[in-house]
């Protein structure tokens, strides 16, 4: 893909997602802070979920969450497709609805692991069945958000979309991580204003 080869695929993306990563942690940290309290005071069992995902490369890493399941849920179950799924905390429904259970993944962004913008990370048993040409999707950091997570596609499970992963790859340039930044700011807002 010629667009790997330019500089911001080599390199200028990856200094923008640390730099980023770095300051989007100290500004949610208040927010972070208190995710963790409620967490803790409203469910048993850890403030933090961690799981397998397959990234750059093919490397496996631990991709870091908010645990908004009750710790009796199998790790590689089914996920809930609703708020009304009975394996969601009280807690796990508000992060869920708000996409702020994913807020830890800025950790990922920080240590390299992740990007800012990218194809979702896959679970590695799933990937482990992937195509050849489907596999062309972790030529790149998995990202927090992205085209797919966007598209009305997401409601479909992540190989589904990789037509959409790999549009966002043969098309990867600064302006267009950008623009699918302000997007995902456009849509958590206006999902979280009444």
């Amino acid at each position: 893909m010629e667009r790997l080869s330019s500089f911001y695929a080599r390199r200028g993306k990856h200094l923008f997602d640390v730099v980023s990563a770095f300051f989007l942690i100290l500004l949610f940290a208040p927010l972070m802070a208190v995710i963790m309290i409620l967490t803790k005071l409203t469910s048993r069992g850890p403030i933090f979920f961690s799981h397998k995902r397959v990234g750059l490369n093919n490397q496996l890493f631990l991709i870091y969450k908010f645990r908004s399941l009750h710790i009796d849920t199998p790790s590689y179950s089914e996920k809930p497709n609703s708020t009304d799924d009975r394996r969601i905390t009280l807690m796990g429904k508000w992060l869920r609805k708000t996409s702020l259970d994913e807020l830890p993944n800025l950790f990922n962004v920080l240590k390299g692991e992740m990007s800012l913008v990218g194809p979702r990370p896959e679970m590695p048993f799933l990937a482990k069945h992937y195509e050849p040409w489907e596999n062309q999707r972790h030529l790149v950091r998995p990202g927090m958000t992205g085209l797919w997570q966007l598209s009305p596609r997401r409601r479909g499970s992540i190989r589904e979309g990789i037509p959409v992963d790999l549009e966002y790859i043969e098309n990867i340039s600064l302006w267009n991580d950008f623009k699918i930044l302000l997007r995902t700011f456009k849509v958590f807002w206006d999902n979280n204003t009444y």
